[in-house]
């Protein structure tokens, strides 16, 4: 039995998805689940957030490039006549862990490109498929060493070779959304191109019916959106975000959901399918980051007392009712 991966994903950037993943991560193993974060972003936001900076340079740095210790590494054997490596885990608590993401993972985006086509040939069809199913394998592989329950997985926001392969791998996609212009486009991009992504990829595993290695089913099913409170500013009055963030339940069920739908809620307050309404904690923000840890673990010995104190609490409560929501929504069907 393979285990869950749930993508955060929007081809919008800024919308606090590595945020959301950090925190839900920590979230969801403080709440009874044995969770593997990976970071599939090229840019490594999400393991700077776990890790400091001395340590990322020590998993940079293995030149032997074979140690598994960074998603990169795992995969990097395959650009040359190799397998697979094994991720060594980075163990942040007993119950939740990270295969950090690394800047040379960049690297991989052309050879994801080229064997996508490849996948439909007639022969030697035992490369494309492990180079394209490799995030996949890598993931469940690491869940496995963990026993993990679950998989949270961030990535960048281009619609590139590299997330079309996260996506194959992904069972549930979570979409952040700011309360703006560009994160409404960022859905009508986003929409089609799971759409094209899911049917490409049932082509390829019907071109492979006997296939030598499991692979995924590219399930990639909507889990729900989770918008962004906004912040007062006098250059953006709260009319002008409410403006664009009460028509996202439309935009949400037509562009992800498909369907000719004729009503659909007048703001995400009323729609099913909006997760939360998540506060930005702007004041808890520098302090988390130089404790390295979530916001809703600060302690007055970590600065958090008075108004701070009862904001940490306030995340505390959000965050748990998110991650509890996530895991029902998910485990539902």
């Amino acid at each position: 039995m393979t285990v869950p991966v749930l993508t955060f994903f929007n081809n919008k950037g800024g919308v606090g998805k590595t945020s959301l993943v950090y925190h839900l991560a920590w979230m969801l193993s403080e709440t009874g689940q044995r969770v593997l974060a990976c970071d599939l972003d090229p840019q490594a936001n999400l393991s700077a957030a776990f890790l400091d900076e001395d340590r990322l340079d020590t998993l940079w740095n293995d030149h032997a490039g074979r140690a598994g210790r960074t998603v990169f590494q795992c995969v990097q054997p395959l650009l040359e006549v190799g397998d697979l490596t094994a991720p060594a885990l980075q163990e942040i608590t007993g119950s939740l862990g990270l295969i950090p993401g690394d800047l040379a993972l960049s690297g991989f985006e052309d050879t994801l490109s080229g064997v996508w086509p490849d996948a439909l040939s007639t022969s030697n069809r035992y490369r494309p498929f492990r180079i394209l199913t490799a995030f996949w394998t890598v993931m469940q592989e690491g869940a496995r060493l963990m026993d993990a329950s679950v998989i949270v997985a961030d990535v960048g926001p281009n619609l590139g070779a590299i997330n079309r392969s996260a996506l194959i791998a992904t069972d549930h996609v979570i979409v952040p959304l700011g309360a703006d212009l560009f994160s409404l486009q960022g859905l009508r991009n986003l929409g089609p191109t799971l759409r094209r992504w899911r049917e490409e990829w049932r082509r390829r595993r019907e071109n492979w019916p006997e296939p030598s290695f499991d692979l995924p089913g590219g399930r990639m099913e909507p889990l729900g959106y989770i918008v962004q409170q906004h912040g007062v500013r006098l250059s953006r009055p709260v009319k002008a975000y409410d403006r664009w963030v009460n028509r996202m339940p439309e935009e949400y069920a037509r562009n992800l959901l498909g369907g000719d739908r004729r009503l659909f809620p007048p703001s995400p307050a009323e729609d099913p399918h909006c997760l939360a309404t998540v506060r930005r904690y702007r004041s808890l923000v520098p302090m988390a980051q130089e404790c390295r840890k979530p916001i809703f673990e600060l302690t007055p010995a970590d600065g958090a007392i008075g108004s701070h104190a009862a904001a940490v609490r306030d995340a505390r409560r959000d965050f748990r009712e998110l991650a509890a929501r996530i895991m029902n929504a998910a485990t539902a069907d």
